[in-house]
């Protein structure tokens, strides 16, 4: 049990070290490549997506099967709205403070309060991933299949690789509002610090309490395709003109890599 959370420590470790590399891009870039980040957001979401049916949902259900005296269909529906309102009460909290702080801008710090809000929107915004991410290693406690083991390590990856851009969304913005190098980065880095937290949360109560593994996976669900579907599928497709196709390309490339792995693995 203890190593199942471990592992998920380990993961969500990786997935803050990503967002630590994104972050990074201040101290070479002014500004990433828009073709290319475009690409890994398409891709990533792909993944996400794919990701959030078959390593996520469908294990749901058959545990909801076996555990829950409600039907299954009921407590994965649950679970996903759940998730996805979860991310959506996030999204409020930090609009209605953004709003608040625009009200104050003119008797307080504006910059400061920009700064603050751009911290806190990713930081809210890495919560569910993290969970994701940790439910996902703690669904393995029963004697993990290997295609389980894949679908956790391949959604590990896909947040780590939309985490790459949101470290530079953190750390770019904070340099062009003045700050130096050395803190844009550390603030940049510092926004995915509560994946760790939220992954060892999300496989602590999965391996402990059986009896919410399939509102966990269905949970986790839910806020990955809200995240998917919001926020990442429209940065991906912004300023598209050149190369109109290529940020959906790397969508209907993440969702056939992460669709051939189960596949394989199943």
């Amino acid at each position: 049990m203890n190593s199942l959370v471990f592992a998920a420590l380990a993961a969500t470790l990786m997935t803050w070290f990503i967002t630590a590399l994104g972050a990074a891009t201040v101290v070479f870039f002014k500004s990433p490549d828009q073709t290319a980040m475009n690409l890994m957001l398409g891709f990533a979401s792909g993944v996400m997506i794919a990701a959030s049916f078959w390593s996520l949902l469908q294990p749901a259900i058959e545990r909801a099967e076996e555990v829950s005296a409600l039907p299954a269909y009921l407590v994965a529906t649950l679970g996903f709205l759940m998730g996805a309102a979860f991310m959506w009460a996030s999204d409020k909290i930090v609009t209605l403070s953004r709003r608040r702080a625009a009200k104050e801008a003119e008797r307080s710090n504006e910059r400061l309060n920009r700064i603050i809000m751009l911290v806190l929107s990713v930081t809210l915004h890495n919560i569910p991933e993290g969970l994701a991410v940790g439910v996902a290693f703690g669904a393995l406690k029963n004697g993990g299949t290997p295609e389980g083991l894949m679908g956790a390590i391949t959604i590990a990856v896909g947040i780590g690789l939309q985490n790459f851009p949101e470290g530079a969304a953190v750390s770019l913005p904070l340099r062009r509002e003045g700050c130096s190098r050395k803190k844009s980065f550390l603030i940049g880095q510092a926004s995915g610090m509560v994946e760790p937290l939220a992954g060892l949360l999300g496989a602590v109560l999965v391996v402990y309490v059986e009896a919410l593994l399939p509102y966990a996976l269905s949970f986790a669900a839910g806020a990955m395709i809200l995240v998917a579907v919001h926020e990442l599928i429209p940065e991906c497709q912004a300023n598209r003109e050149a190369k109109p196709y290529f940020a959906t390309m790397g969508i209907v490339s993440g969702f056939a890599v992460m669709m051939l792995l189960d596949v394989m693995l199943g």
